[in-house]
């Protein structure tokens, strides 16, 4: 395993990249309106940020909000509603939380 301090420029580059794209958000969804599907995809990168950082409680969130928006926008038997499906089971995998996974796997293969 390499030391940690080859760490340390990847994750001084990962946190400019969250900051990006937190500061990039709120202008996404004020051009796009906050229901449309490109701010989906937005939240949805900065999820998985969020989650291989190891900081799930921030993941959570935006998963569930990615899902929401693209179940209203796309409707629930869309290819990319059964993605942020199984994105947000792998979160709860991740997270230890498996009959919540297993849920979320369900109803993706549906």
């Amino acid at each position: 395993m390499p030391p940690r301090s080859c760490h340390r420029p990847l994750q001084r580059a990962a946190a400019r990249v969250v900051a990006r794209f937190e500061r990039g958000r709120p202008i996404l969804e004020k051009v796009l309106g906050p229901d449309h599907p490109h701010v989906a995809t937005s939240l949805n990168n900065l999820a998985l940020l969020y989650k291989a950082q190891g900081d799930y409680a921030r993941a959570e969130p935006l998963h569930k909000r990615t899902l929401a928006i693209k179940e209203k926008a796309l409707g629930p038997d869309h290819p990319h509603v059964a993605t942020s499906l199984e994105n947000l089971a792998m979160l709860y995998l991740a997270m230890g939380r498996v009959a919540e996974a297993a849920a979320f796997l369900d109803r993706a293969m549906k």
